[in-house]
């Protein structure tokens, strides 16, 4: 079921290492256009457009794009007791780590009477996506509200598409995880019709104002990443997050039927979802792929599992060593990555792109998915080369204060007005100079 590469003889430089390795082939720019006149109409006729393309596209219309308050309230009161207390360990958790993620204002005195002050201001208000689609996501609201809540954002509206069997509001979990995070604004709207309504706003069927945002974050399909590529500068946003991916590094003290198991969960989200396997052991990579075949068979979701790991964006990697695996999986830059290797510790250590490392046999990426305390909301498709996971930082704006007194600036106008010089910028230095001409004439 899993395709083979076989890297055991050399290593590729990263360039044609990054063309090897399976990936995911998903081409937003294709779907942009797709989407811009979904965008322009939700701009211009606000949320009787979204509405429309909810009953284009979700086959439901909503009464209504915001959901009543009473009915968050009456989906939290009808969730099974077994999955609220898992919510609320999930929340629980994810507090915890976050809440040691908020940065404090830092003041640094440059010269006395001269200081720069760094202040860290949350986004204002923000809109968190939750996919519907295959599976249901209150997991990601969970993963959205908590950091944003730690960082101080004031205004949150949790987005979901409209389900046809339930009224044509988002999924009871999503609305019962919104209700137990304190969450009361909800709005029944999901693809690049959300994105749309979230940046630019609109009036909802009874009247009500919706608000627009500063911000969109959360992962969603294809249409959701072309929404907020199209929009971003009107709002920013976290990532444009693709299809999940699972990348495992293993050497022959892993254990098959793990292995075999954690590759298989991430297969389960999506039939175009990778799941990648790293290996010196080609005993083992036998052994996973006697193990997928019988688990595989025994899924609820066979036929999407099979279609995943079967397809080119999945496979195994047999490498010469550790330390050729460790430029393997930095070169693929997984979403997530399993260290299942002797002193898995240490060679988690050394790992430079992941979105998150999970260490040893212990740390699934199904704890993380949930009840780790870290955050599953990650870059993929290679950007955890250069991006980050979802923090509490990605809701604070860095702001500089600077406040220097008249014997402070006095003290470096010469050098201001050099360099203004030397670029040609003339008034520049002239806005210093002519505070002290100012000073004289009194």
């Amino acid at each position: 079921m899993l395709s083979r590469i076989d890297l055991r003889a050399a290593v590729p430089a990263p360039a044609e290492l990054r063309a090897i390795v399976p990936r995911a082939a998903v081409d937003v720019d294709e779907v942009v256009g797709r989407v811009q006149p979904v965008i322009a109409a939700v701009r211009d006729r606000g949320a009787e457009a979204a509405l429309e393309f909810a009953e284009r596209f979700d086959r439901v219309r909503p009464e209504s794009i915001r959901v009543p308050t009473a009915a968050l309230r009456e989906a939290l009161d009808g969730v099974d007791p077994d999955v609220r207390a898992a919510l609320e360990t999930s929340i629980e958790r994810a507090r915890t780590v976050h809440a040691d993620q908020r940065r404090t204002d830092t003041t640094t005195q440059v010269v006395p009477g001269g200081t720069v002050t760094e202040r860290w201001v949350p986004v204002s208000r923000v809109g968190l996506y939750a996919p519907g689609g295959l599976a249901v996501y209150p997991s990601s609201v969970v993963m959205n509200v908590v950091p944003a809540q730690e960082a101080g954002v004031e205004g949150l509206v949790v987005c979901s598409p409209p389900q046809a069997e339930f009224g044509g509001r988002p999924h009871p979990l999503i609305l019962a995880a919104a209700a137990l995070l304190g969450v009361d604004e909800v709005w029944a709207v999901g693809g690049a019709q959300a994105v749309a309504l979230l940046a630019y706003g609109g009036v909802d069927t009874d009247g009500g104002v919706l608000e627009p945002v500063d911000m969109v974050t959360g992962p969603g399909n294809v249409y959701v990443t072309a929404a907020k590529r199209v929009l971003r500068g009107r709002i920013g946003i976290d990532s444009e997050a693709g299809t999940t991916e699972i990348a495992i590094l293993a050497d022959a003290t892993a254990d098959p039927v793990h292995v075999a198991a954690d590759l298989i969960s991430q297969a389960e989200h999506d039939p175009a979802a990778a799941s990648v396997l790293v290996t010196t052991s080609p005993e083992l990579a036998d052994a996973v792929d006697a193990e997928v075949e019988a688990q595989v068979a025994t899924t609820k979701h066979t036929e999407r599992i099979t279609t995943a790991l079967s397809g080119p964006q999945s496979g195994t990697i047999l490498v010469s060593g550790v330390d050729e695996g460790l430029q393997v999986v930095d070169a693929y830059a997984a979403e997530h990555l399993e260290i299942q290797t002797a002193d898995a510790r240490a060679v988690a250590a050394r790992v430079r792109n992941a979105g998150a490392v999970f260490v040893g046999p212990h740390s699934p990426v199904s704890l993380g998915d949930y009840c780790a305390g870290s955050n599953h909301v990650l870059p993929t498709a290679g950007c955890a080369r250069h991006s980050s996971g979802l923090s509490v930082q990605t809701f604070l704006r860095g702001i500089h204060v600077v406040d220097y007194s008249a014997d402070a600036l006095a003290e470096v106008a010469d050098r201001v007005v050099a360099l203004a010089d030397a670029e040609d910028l003339p008034a520049h230095g002239q806005a210093v100079t002519a505070r002290f001409g100012r000073r004289k004439d009194r």
